[in-house]
């Protein structure tokens, strides 16, 4: 336990923050949706009649759907585009080991199955990141129009207005609002993160060069 607790540390830190902050998300969004109902004269929901409602599964899949973006574009973006300097970019005109397939690749007893298997299915699996990531995106989306819809819907039948389908209000500003604004920010953060690595320093940490190095020097 204690060798494995070592191994994965920081996904387990990770997805325990995740955790902690999503349980934080629903207690908080509880309260604030039914501070919202009283106000407005609506009956309020049970703790897991809340889990159903679009006012909380929109704000969940609103910002999974730009994280997932986020890194998704990232990943394909630094197949072909470079950064000179930063330490989040390939060195420009170089074939790295990320850009080949060593030809006895298959030989290596720890190789994947799909590397040993080749055809389709190595093809599949040497871009199963960027699919998982889009298709993550995808879903998200999806269920950020789904949430959407409903909570607009609940906010058009409490001011007595007409109700629109969840294909209608993917078409509404309201929802484009809700995606750009968080589109915007994930794409500033990781450009901010790609270009302050050329100049800035973490001592210890992979994403960053080593403190020594020079302004110029690309890659870790």
């Amino acid at each position: 336990m204690r060798r494995f607790l070592h191994n994965n540390g920081l996904s387990l830190a990770l997805f325990g923050l995740f955790f902690f902050s999503l349980v934080g998300q629903y207690l908080t969004g509880f309260q604030e949706f039914n501070n919202e109902q009283r106000d407005h004269g609506q009956p309020t929901k049970s703790h897991i009649g809340y889990f159903g409602e679009g006012h909380f599964i929109e704000a969940v899949f609103e910002n999974w759907e730009s994280e997932f973006l986020q890194m998704g574009m990232y990943v394909v973006l630094t197949i072909f585009l470079y950064q000179k300097g930063s330490s989040e970019s390939k060195t420009p005109n170089t074939i790295e080991a990320v850009d080949v397939i060593a030809e006895d690749s298959r030989r290596k007893k720890d190789a994947p199955f799909p590397v040993k298997r080749g055809g389709f299915l190595l093809k599949l699996y040497e871009n199963s990141l960027s699919i998982a990531l889009f298709a993550l995106f995808a879903l998200s989306f999806f269920l950020h129009g789904v949430g959407g819809a409903k909570d607009y819907n609940r906010e058009q039948i409490t001011h007595g207005e007409e109700q629109i389908s969840t294909i209608e209000y993917f078409a509404t500003s309201r929802f484009w609002f809700e995606s750009f604004q968080n589109w915007q920010s994930e794409f500033l953060s990781i450009g901010a993160m790609i270009v302050l690595s050329i100049f800035l320093r973490q001592k210890g940490s992979p994403e960053s060069k080593p403190v020594d190095s020079s302004h110029s020097e690309t890659g870790k």
